[in-house]
């Protein structure tokens, strides 16, 4: 198949594009626009395959998509590209309006062109696989509760709502005009290649630096953690196997509270760089309780148990393999981490797009 990622510079993204150029046969398109949480130094590895192909393409610009799947002509779409961190959303909801809704609207609109101009075999073989996240169900306040496929939007953040939004638009296509679409909502991700920002690789990093540790409110919140790499599976058997115009819940089947991932992650680092800075004894004296953000959802947990009875995937990695993994991950490659953190990925991300083992086909 030929796969068009949007979004495939990105955390999520770059995982799936490198799942797919290592382990299957298929043809990628990599169609991002790179802002400031995009980074092709994620896709060094797979950058070479003569089956990967790279477009700085905005999902809001209709005449670039449309190039775009003229040039292509794409087995399926797999949409990743979107604005996702929360305290983002709170301080300027705009750009995850413009992207996350009418990006997704526009990708729709395009997909949807370009569907009908398909002969019949390659039009019913064609798949828009909307990716999502379960922070659209809104929070769970019970102990036992999950997040099913049939849960009622509850969503509390301007970016979660944004994606609720999007979600709603990609089935109303399906009913509509029929466009065969499949959508997924997933739990935490974690893993390599993620932006500092977000907790875990905030944490290993200003741990590493004697830097404070801060946790929302006292921590308490609850998060289903999914290892990227299981992730990135679950997306190519779902958009291979999956059925037309159903939704799959993914999660990892790892329960945490905010201020124990925190602790497993300093105990690590205890363990693996002992010397600690700044006069501390472990790492858990940098964490640092700060006021909570508006709105926070008290806890997320999936049902994943659709996916593994139509689809036969279950996560390979518990918490505590997956957490070891990527503290390891972090420490092995600083260099990745330092471009991001003096933000010279930035400054070299043209350069990149230059270097790039192909320049733009259109």
């Amino acid at each position: 198949m030929k796969i068009i990622v949007t979004g495939g510079a990105g955390f999520i993204g770059s995982a799936v594009v490198r799942h797919i150029i290592n382990n299957t046969q298929d043809e990628v398109i990599n169609v991002d626009k790179l802002t400031y949480a995009g980074n092709l130094q994620s896709l060094d590895s797979i950058s070479g395959s003569n089956r990967y192909y790279f477009e700085q393409v905005d999902i809001c610009d209709r005449q670039a998509l449309d190039k775009l799947f003229l040039h292509y002509q794409p087995d399926a779409v797999m949409h990743l590209a979107a604005e996702s961190h929360v305290d983002r959303s709170i301080d300027g909801p705009a750009a995850f309006i413009e992207t996350n809704i009418v990006g997704t609207y526009t990708l729709l609109e395009a997909s949807r062109s370009y569907w009908n101009s398909l002969p019949e075999d390659r039009k019913s073989a064609f798949r828009f696989h909307h990716i999502s996240t379960d922070e659209v169900y809104g929070d769970l306040h019970g102990t036992d509760d999950l997040f099913t496929e049939t849960t009622p939007y509850s969503p509390s953040s301007p970016y979660s709502a944004s994606k609720a939004s999007s979600d709603h638009l990609v089935r109303a296509w399906h009913r509509t005009y029929g466009l065969p679409v499949i959508v997924t909502n997933c739990s935490n991700n974690y893993g390599p290649y993620h932006f500092p920002e977000k907790l875990i690789p905030l944490v290993i990093l200003n741990a590493l630096e004697g830097k404070a540790l801060p946790v929302y409110g006292d921590g308490s919140q609850i998060r289903d953690w999914l290892y990227v790499e299981d992730h990135a599976r679950a997306l190519y058997k779902v958009v291979t196997e999956g059925e037309v115009g159903d939704t799959y819940n993914i999660g990892g089947h790892n329960e945490r509270k905010n201020i124990d991932v925190v602790r497993t992650i300093c105990a690590i680092l205890d363990e693996l760089v002992p010397n600690h800075s700044n006069n501390i004894n472990k790492y858990a004296d940098l964490i640092t309780f700060v006021k909570d953000r508006p709105g926070h959802d008290y806890r997320y947990a999936i049902d994943a148990t659709k996916i593994a009875q139509k689809l036969g995937w279950k996560p390979q990695e518990t918490f505590e393999s997956g957490i070891c993994k990527t503290v390891e991950w972090y420490l092995h490659n600083q260099k990745w981490c330092n471009n991001i953190k003096d933000g010279s990925y930035a400054r070299e991300r043209a350069g990149l797009i230059e270097s790039s083992h192909k320049e733009s086909q259109l």
